[in-house]
Formats: structure tokens, C-alpha cells, sequence
């Protein structure tokens, strides 16, 4: 086994810009790319391993092959062969629509899969970007109706200016969008299922207006739930602060400045490594020496007890608590 790297699966759309292309050091486009999924066991945008004996295999057939040596003990009993989490870069050029996510039971039984509870990390933020997450005060359906028709939906939703550094969590049934200037990393439960609630009256590369999902949106929702930012934890030791835990995933961040011994979960889950800032080598148990930079991710198996981090860097650690 190895430390893996994938390949990064960017994706044009309506709301996108070119700030993530230039984070991540690629070429320009002509489109507006909004999101490059990092880590993925979506069936139709798989992360596809880029080299060593295990180059091509996705993220499923990495799970199905090495099993609990990749995932954990405690997360393949919780998930099998179904990789937890997904991993992305987002640049908003332009404000996302107005969402919200079913919880896992909601979720499962309308589309099969797992809710999303998801969670954000602002890298770059323009002057006067919002992260607007949560009612400001308790709704009721018929209101959520009454400023959907009249367009004043957003003067009910908490609005919070973002900086670099910040850390947003978003529950699963909590309104919410991406204000427009912010580039971020989203960490999230494995799942894609999302109900548009508004979206500004935009229109489609089709002409069309943008497809609502209000019917499952009223469901999803909770009324109640307000704002999201959440606060640094302090310092776990020198050089390593968690950002936020829950029961689906555990995020830190690790500011390298010459060489940093990466205390590890354990056989019970991988980590997941995101570069951004800087650039570090990773070497772990006799594996291929690994480069990570702004911009890439790489997965350490359960299965290694020991990583050095050599450079100068910023990574986001993101893992699979326990649970007792």
C-alpha cells in the first residue's frame, strides 16, 4: 500500500470563476469552474488513483481491495465498502442558490443513500463575501412559502462575512448557501442529494430556469437552526488545532514548518490530507515518499502508524472519529 493521490475532477458551472484553477496551479479555462471533487466514491465522478502499483483503481475498488488496512476497523464496520466522505474545492464567483441537505434517514429512504452533514473552511474570501447559513429567527412552512413567492427569503437567513481561517458547519436540514467571493474546502458525508430551495430566478445554460426542489426542501428543513461559525479549538499540540468533530468526521489543520510527526487515529480510520498552503513530502512507513501541495489531496491508510510531514505547509486532517 501507499499514500494515494487521485486525480482532481473540476467541474464547470452556472457560478463558477477562476480562482481555483490558479489555487491549484492549472492551466485556465474558458469556463467558469466551480468545484474540483478531491476525494469521491460518487459512481459518476470517481477519484481514480494517478500512479504506483494500485495506478487507475477508483476509490470503490481501493475500499473493496485493501478493506479494513484502508478505511479502519471502526469505519469499515460502520460503512463497508462505501467510502464515508467527500472531499472538494468550491469557487463561488457568483452566490450558489439557496439549499438544504436530508439527514441520513430522509435521505435513505428517498434516494438510498447517506444524508449530508457537511462542513466548510474558507482559504480566500473577497471583501464583503457572506457564508449565509440558518434562519434568524424560528420559520414556519407557510412563511417559507409566503418569502418564496414574494422573493424576501433572504432577509431571514443569517448572513456572516467570511475571512481566511474561518470554519462553517453545516447540519443536515439547515438552510443555507455559499455567498459569492468565497473559495473554501468542503469536508462532507459521502452523498450528492441536494433540495434548491431558491436560486434568484437564474436561468440554465439552457435558457430554463434553474429546477427547485421546495416540496423535499420543506421536509429537510429545519426551522429552528441558526448560525453556523464555528470556533477554533484550541491547540491539540504544537503545530496542530482541531477545527470541528462530529460524528461523521473529525477535521484538524497542521502548520508545518520543518518537519512535524503526525499523531494518527490509529487502525480504526484513514486521514485524509488536504494541501493549503505550501508544499510538504510525506513519508510513511517505508511507502513512496509523497509530495503534497496547495491544492492536492492525498488518503494514508489505517493501516500506517507513522507519517512525517518535511516542508513548510498548511494541511487539513480530516478522519472518521469513534464512536462509543
Amino acid at each position: 500500500m501507499q499514500i494515494y493521490k487521485f486525480n482532481s475532477i473540476l467541474k464547470p458551472v452556472l457560478w463558477g470563476g477562476d480562482k481555483l484553477l490558479a489555487f491549484k496551479g492549472l492551466p485556465a479555462s474558458d469556463e467558469p469552474i466551480g468545484e474540483s471533487w478531491e476525494l469521491s466514491a460518487m459512481p459518476w465522478r470517481e477519484s481514480v488513483v494517478t500512479d504506483g502499483a494500485d495506478h487507475g483503481l477508483t476509490l470503490t475498488q481501493l475500499v473493496e481491495r485493501y478493506g479494513t488496512d484502508l478505511v479502519g476497523e471502526d469505519v469499515y464496520r460502520r460503512y463497508g465498502d462505501q467510502f464515508p466522505l467527500l472531499i472538494k474545492f468550491i469557487d463561488a464567483r457568483r452566490d450558489l442558490s439557496i439549499q438544504v441537505h436530508p439527514d441520513d434517514d430522509m435521505a435513505c429512504r428517498l434516494h438510498g443513500c447517506m444524508g449530508k452533514n457537511e462542513m466548510w473552511y474558507i482559504l480566500e474570501a473577497d471583501e464583503g463575501a457572506v457564508i449565509r447559513t440558518g434562519f434568524t429567527r424560528q420559520l414556519s412552512p407557510d412563511e417559507l412559502d409566503r418569502r418564496l413567492a414574494d422573493g424576501t427569503l433572504l432577509d431571514v437567513i443569517h448572513a456572516t462575512e467570511s475571512k481566511p481561517g474561518d470554519t462553517f458547519f453545516i447540519p443536515a436540514g439547515q438552510i443555507h448557501a455559499i455567498g459569492a467571493g468565497n473559495l473554501l474546502v468542503e469536508i462532507q458525508q459521502s452523498s450528492d442529494v441536494t433540495y434548491r430551495v431558491w436560486d434568484y430566478n437564474r436561468r440554465g445554460a439552457d435558457g430554463h430556469l434553474r429546477e427547485l426542489h421546495v416540496d423535499q426542501a420543506r421536509e429537510a428543513l429545519n426551522y429552528n437552526v441558526i448560525d453556523s461559525l464555528v470556533a477554533e479549538k484550541p491547540l491539540i499540540m504544537p503545530g496542530m488545532t482541531r477545527l470541528f468533530r462530529c460524528p461523521m468526521f473529525d477535521v484538524c489543520r497542521v502548520d508545518v514548518d520543518g518537519t512535524f510527526e503526525l499523531p494518527l487515529p490509529g487502525s480504526h480510520s484513514f486521514v485524509a490530507m488536504v494541501g493549503i498552503k505550501g508544499e510538504a513530502d510525506l513519508q510513511a512507513d517505508g511507502m513512496p515518499q509523497v509530495t503534497l501541495g496547495r491544492g492536492e489531496t492525498a488518503l494514508v491508510p489505517a493501516i500506517t502508524s507513522r507519517v512525517q510531514i518535511n516542508g513548510q505547509a498548511q494541511i487539513l486532517l480530516a478522519s472518521i472519529p469513534t464512536i462509543d
